[in-house]
């Protein structure tokens, strides 16, 4: 397996619209990386220039410590499984996946043995000789996953393989997919997708893509506990953060900001002596919400409910212009709609942004 050097890394077409400009990542062997973003951010540009079938405009990509800028895609040691299954309609699953091997001139045997290898990581052994018409959604994907599997290559590149799923399909297949990796944990694979649950399940890391750049590398809870900034800190995670306007009174090892209630409340990150009556904005995730009758970060007028079940979310009245605040509350909390609740978190939970830069990276 191998592991990838993006330096300088850009995408411009035509020469004036800029996608992707900038991109430095370092993937090692053996890491599933997930790109995600909003719609339109490069992430399948960005993995279409890895696979070899976009041209980088600027920049360099090594895979293995060579330059592989200018080598075609079917000389890069590296399989990719696309969003559709694109499988031969007339072929059968045994065929489908051993169609490259034959096009690389492999022996019978060695087509045999990776076949059979392939199979039994992905449970197709029973259907190997069914055409894709007698499968469903998910085991298609699985005969495209195994398309991949039998070139070994150095380098598995997946382009939001689960988005043609239903909610049930994607679940199962998800979970396929992560116990694929853990069969194959020398693997390198690169992972694009919208779905945040599958970027925070499947990833060692996640790269998050925004502005034509990366906003943030890290882990899944790296992310979540410790967003680098206010995009990150909205993007990741379900209900998105809160983001509430601040004065901090009181810096030190814990900081202390007065919020548009009038309330003092604490937050775990550090400041310095110079951000004293420093203007931040308060993030704090609508799952770290809890009710209180002290000092409050937000008080207002529950406008909606929706009762979950395990949980029950609070959709607080909105300000002119401003988004909703939002609280996720354990259980189930019938009769709070039109009251005024107040709410508060742990230190711990509190983060702190300006300028749209959270304070604890500085």
């Amino acid at each position: 397996m191998a592991d990838l050097k993006l330096t300088g890394v850009a995408k411009t077409y035509g020469g004036t619209v800029n996608v992707l400009n900038n991109i430095n990542l370092d993937i090692e062997k053996g890491e599933l990386i997930v790109f995600v973003g909003p719609s339109g951010c490069g992430k399948s540009t960005l993995l279409r220039m890895i696979a070899g079938l976009e041209k980088i405009s600027d920049g360099t990509l090594e895979i293995d410590g060579t330059l592989v800028n200018d080598v075609p895609p079917a000389q890069r040691g590296i399989a990719m499984v696309f969003q559709s299954y694109a499988l031969y309609p007339h072929m059968t699953v045994r065929d489908n996946m051993t169609f490259a091997l034959k096009l690389a001139k492999k022996s019978p045997e060695e087509i045999d043995a990776a076949v059979a290898k392939a199979a039994r990581i992905l449970q197709l052994e029973e259907y190997l000789d069914r055409l894709p018409k007698a499968l469903s959604g998910g085991q298609r994907q699985r005969v495209a996953i195994g398309r991949s599997i039998v070139r070994d290559p150095k380098v598995y590149l997946f382009d939001e393989p689960l988005s043609n799923l239903d909610a049930a399909l994607r679940v199962a297949t998800r979970i396929e997919i992560a116990q694929l990796k853990e069969s194959m944990p020398d693997s390198t694979m690169i992972y694009v997708t919208h779905d945040q649950v599958e970027a925070m399940t499947l990833a060692s890391r996640i790269v998050v893509l925004a502005n034509k750049g990366i906003a943030q590398v890290g882990s899944p809870l790296e992310l979540y506990e410790r967003p680098e900034n206010e995009f990150v800190a909205q993007f990741i995670g379900s209900p998105a953060m809160n983001l509430l306007p601040g004065e901090i009174v009181e810096t030190g090892t814990q900081t202390k900001v007065r919020m548009a209630t009038g309330s003092v409340v604490t937050s775990a990150v550090p400041s310095k002596d110079s951000d004293m009556g420093l203007k931040v904005n308060v993030g704090v995730r609508p799952e770290d919400m809890v009710s209180t009758d002290g000092e409050a970060i937000y008080e207002g007028v529950v406008d909606f409910t929706e009762a979950l079940g395990e949980v029950t979310i609070l959709y607080f009245k909105a300000e002119d212009g401003k988004d909703a605040v939002l609280a996720k509350m354990p259980g189930i909390h019938q009769g709070l709609r039109g009251t005024s609740v107040k709410v508060t978190a742990d230190p711990a939970k509190v983060q702190l942004f300006a300028d749209g830069q959270s304070l604890y990276y500085r």
